[in-house]
């Protein structure tokens, strides 16, 4: 969910930052990308800054905890910035 109006930002990245606090709902997909699975819900406001980690070639097989061959991800840097009446956009907290 994010604050509207809003414009939403995304920029294709080669990997996901250090330091970043999981919100993975799925257990072999937090597995495979070595986080902790974390069930909850995301709140975006004006510069914030989310990372979504795309699976690209179908659902993960039961168990997994490496990425099996023809799967990869694709990391998506999601920034959000608030529209004002203007046209203005703004992407700072």
């Amino acid at each position: 969910m994010v604050d509207v109006p809003c414009t939403v930002k995304f920029e294709e990245v080669d990997a996901l930052p250090d330091g970043l606090t999981s919100a993975i709902g799925h257990q072999d997909t937090a597995n495979v990308l070595g986080v902790s699975m974390n069930r909850v819900n995301v709140h975006l406001s004006q510069g914030d800054v989310a990372y979504v980690a795309q699976l690209q070639g179908g659902r993960l097989p039961e168990g997994s905890t490496t990425l099996p061959d023809g799967f990869s991800f694709k990391f998506i840097k999601v920034t959000v910035g608030l529209t004002y009446g203007n046209g203005y956009t703004s992407f700072r907290k």
